[in-house]
């Protein structure tokens, strides 16, 4: 059974029985808790806890969805015949649909359609805050299970992605030795403790410790996961992963001489930096686009050392086809010319100090890290290629060290850049606007509030894909960044002006209503997908005169309160901060651009 009957068999499967199948979400979440899309429920976390309505928006209580998935714990691991970054996850969910009967039947059931027969499965053995699961295995035992195994918390208990959220009891299915149903019946809302509770703020950590609480769901709710890689390696009969027809097409195009581990990195991080890029993350420093950057640069050092020993060339352009011919069926959104025009860019920029670092790196006799971080900050190699060429000379360097060292590196750069900014200490620095008086703080407060309507304007123009991609402000003009593959036209850049300096022209009024974040997100609000924000959030929306919102935004503020006291509205300059990201430099009123 090939990959795309998996698919098809497993969402049938559900849609006949009242499921709605929902499309996967993209690999940049709106959760802004976490970094990456991690498991199927993130984008129906808030249907759990009522924050959303099922039925409104699916027309059923129940849903069914392949969502790929992204994890980054891994990276390191990635080479053997088990660890990837990104998947595919298999999952139905019901949020008061039915429970612990109904989605051990359904497993159960679609287990023996597929063809396969359940070794044993798992589950919670209880502790001194939450019970046995004895119904699950009742049921399981009513159904012919035989081999029903307990265990602790730390394994048949799924707690949130993210900093809080639902989370229960799980059972888990296991086919050869290897789990790949993984059923969670989410009972409990896990949180944080409060102050008086805990004595001091602190983040959520294990769940059901001291520094959280666990309350009981109003409404349980399931959430299931199976791994189609691990299911495929079943139901194809294969030994692992990589012998499967998600992987095996795309190795075998790797030259044959290149050792199967190096082969294995290649093909995880090519397929997962091919996603990455299609759902709109571009190379940088930071968050997304830095573990985008880390595993192409794997990729790059990987080919670059191998061209070096063999005195070849090899292009990766047959594995990008390859994989959009693997993928693309059924994943529309992968873009092959935007993954090679990425990519290229990517790949000229670092071979430019590729060599002058490996050269560097061969010279060390021990790798710490301070030498592995000069490497990374001088010539761009990352900790896996650091640690992988370094071999015996790296054994002490930890990846823990590294990111600390990165961390306070980037702690660093941003006080020196505020440091540096005036000469002088701000009035007003929120990391977005900076200010050193009153009257700065008066122009920034209307540059800020132009950036709502920029954004407005620029998903009216351009489309809704268009996402922020960062922002600055200063007294002299307002910077954004915004996703975008290509220049704008002189046409479009006049369209987003008179869009915005008809809104100033109309004295439009600006207020802001503070709710919570779940329901802000519900309301279409626009949002920066980098940004964390708390549980409350202030939403900022310009009005009409018909009572329509033009604008609508979670933000902190400030803003002022009619768009006619920005006066006028004029981009000075638009950009290319690096492939598929577009910057435009604009001003309000009579400021003058100096940069």
């Amino acid at each position: 059974m090939d990959s795309g009957e998996i698919r098809s068999r497993f969402l049938k499967f559900f849609e006949e029985r009242g499921h709605t199948v929902v499309p996967s979400s993209s690999l940049i979440p709106d959760d802004p808790s976490v970094l990456l899309t991690t498991a199927g429920m993130q984008q129906f976390k808030p249907y759990y806890t009522g924050k959303a309505d099922a039925m409104r928006d699916f027309n059923s209580l129940n849903t069914a969805s392949v969502q790929k998935s992204f994890r980054t714990s891994d990276i390191d691991e990635v080479g053997d015949e088990t660890h990837l970054t990104f998947f595919e996850m298999l999952g139905n969910f019901s949020f008061g649909g039915y429970f612990k009967e109904g989605a051990i039947k359904f497993a159960y059931d679609l287990v023996k359609e597929y063809g396969l027969i359940i070794q044993y499965v798992t589950i919670f053995e209880g502790n001194s805050e939450i019970p046995r699961d004895d119904e699950s295995e009742k049921i399981w035992r009513e159904l012919g299970v035989k081999d029903i195994r307990q265990q602790p918390k730390s394994e048949n208990f799924w707690g949130p992605t993210g900093s809080e959220g639902p989370c229960g009891p799980t059972t888990e299915i296991f086919i050869n030795n290897v789990e790949v149903w993984n059923i969670v019946f989410n009972e409990y809302y896990c949180s944080p403790r409060s102050v008086s509770e805990a004595g001091s703020p602190r983040a959520l950590s294990e769940v059901g410790s001291p520094d959280n609480k666990l309350e009981k769901l109003k409404t349980p709710g399931v959430d299931t996961g199976m791994g189609l890689e691990r299911l495929a390696v079943a139901l194809q009969d294969k030994e692992h992963i990589f012998e499967t027809d998600l992987f095996a097409p795309i190795l075998e195009l790797l030259p044959q001489n290149l050792e199967d581990r190096k082969k294995r990195i290649i093909t995880d991080h090519v397929r997962g930096f091919s996603f990455l890029i299609s759902d709109g993350v571009r190379p940088s420093n930071k968050e997304a686009g830095y573990v985008l950057r880390r595993l192409m640069r794997r990729v790059i050092t990987s080919l670059y050392i191998w061209e070096q020993q063999t005195n070849s060339q090899y292009s990766l352009w047959s594995l990008f086809e390859k994989i959009v011919q693997v993928y693309g069926g059924f994943y529309q959104e992968l873009n092959l010319n935007i993954i090679k025009e990425v990519f290229s860019e990517e790949d000229e920029r670092f071979r430019l100090t590729l060599g002058r670092g490996l050269k560097e790196l061969e010279k060390l006799k021990a790798i710490d890290t301070q030498s592995a971080f000069k490497l990374y900050e001088s010539y761009g190699l990352p900790y896996e290629v650091i640690k992988e060429v370094g071999g015996k000379h790296a054994e002490k360097l930890t990846r823990e060290d590294f990111d600390k060292k990165l961390e306070h590196h980037k702690e660093t750069s941003r006080a020196g850049s505020e440091a540096k900014f005036g000469g002088h200490g701000l009035m007003l620095d929120t990391g977005e606007l900076k200010a050193h008086n009153e009257e700065e703080i008066k122009i920034v407060t209307r540059l800020h509030t132009a950036t709502h309507l920029l954004q407005a304007a620029l998903q009216v123009v351009l489309g809704k894909n268009v996402k922020q991609d960062g922002s600055d402000i200063t007294a002299e003009r307002l910077r954004f960044d915004f996703t975008f593959d290509r220049r704008l036209t002189d046409e479009e850049i006049k369209q987003i002006e008179d869009w915005i300096n008809d809104k100033i022209k109309r004295g439009l009024s600006m207020s802001f209503k503070n709710v919570p974040y779940e329901d802000a997100i519900q309301t279409g609000a626009l949002f920066f997908a980098k940004e964390k924000y708390p549980a409350t959030v202030k939403v900022y929306t310009v009005i009409d005169e018909n009572g329509k919102p033009v604008s609508s935004e979670l933000c902190g503020g400030p803003h002022v309160e009619n768009t006619k006291e920005l006066v006028g509205f004029k981009i000075k300059k638009q950009e290319s901060v690096g492939a598929g990201v577009k910057r435009i430099r604009a001003v309000v009123a009579d400021i003058i651009l100096n940069t």
